[in-house]
């Protein structure tokens, strides 16, 4: 069943990605005036990216009723010992100061119509993957902000997450971390995109993260991702 989503007008940062088009494209079927945002229309590593992203998304769409941030950066394996400033710019840069500053510029826009933020975390917040330390730690400050966020901005403003587990997985790699989740297979785009919808339309759930990852937290047993 294809939820209908009353033309409400959505910016989908990072909807360009893998995700994000999925993201995108089910919003935009639903009935959703919809920005799919790059890089190019604002970069979220910079205050002034993330003010022009939402004042462009304004202009176009006439205001904000959704707002979901996929965008991501700097997942690179690297050892612990290797990593350098830049490595770490890249991953807390789009992330963590983008997801902060991207609710800052958008939270007068979703508090006149009561709408909602929606941030696509990360198991990776919740699991120590050593060959992923600055993404880790990015996803774990996205997944505190959104908490604090949905405190700050309520009641007119409902903040909530998506957690992905292995759906955007590169070829070749399907076997190994299909065998990482209690499910025994890889999820995809369109699960994240399917729990977005979820979340857009709950209109009594904020402050809490979906997690979409077929087992794969619960599976402690296993060897963490490195």
């Amino acid at each position: 069943m294809v939820l209908q989503m009353d033309n409400k007008r959505a910016l989908v940062a990072g909807g360009t990605g893998r995700i994000g088009r999925a993201i995108a494209a089910r919003l935009e079927a639903e009935g959703s005036q919809l920005m799919a945002a790059g890089r190019q229309d604002g970069d979220l590593s910079t205050v002034a990216g993330a003010r022009t992203l939402v004042a462009t998304a304004v202009e176009r769409l006439g205001g904000l009723d959704l707002v979901v941030h996929a965008a991501s950066d700097g997942f690179v394996p690297k050892p612990v010992e290797e990593v350098t400033e830049a490595d770490w710019d890249a991953a807390a840069d789009v992330t963590a100061k983008g997801t902060f500053f991207l609710a800052q510029a958008a939270a007068p826009h979703l508090r006149k119509s009561r709408g909602v933020l929606i941030l696509v975390e990360d198991v990776a917040a919740y699991q120590p993957w050593v060959s992923f330390a600055p993404h880790c730690a990015a996803k774990a400050a996205q997944a505190m902000l959104t908490r604090l966020l949905a405190k700050a901005l309520a009641p007119e403003v409902r903040v909530c997450g998506v957690a992905p587990g292995p759906v955007a997985v590169d070829e070749g790699q399907e076997e190994r971390r299909a065998a990482e989740t209690l499910l025994g297979r890889i999820g995809t785009p369109e699960d994240i995109a399917g729990a977005v919808s979820y979340l857009a339309g709950a209109g009594f759930v904020t402050g809490t993260t979906v997690v979409v990852d077929g087992g794969r937290l619960l599976q402690s047993g296993r060897r963490s991702f490195s």
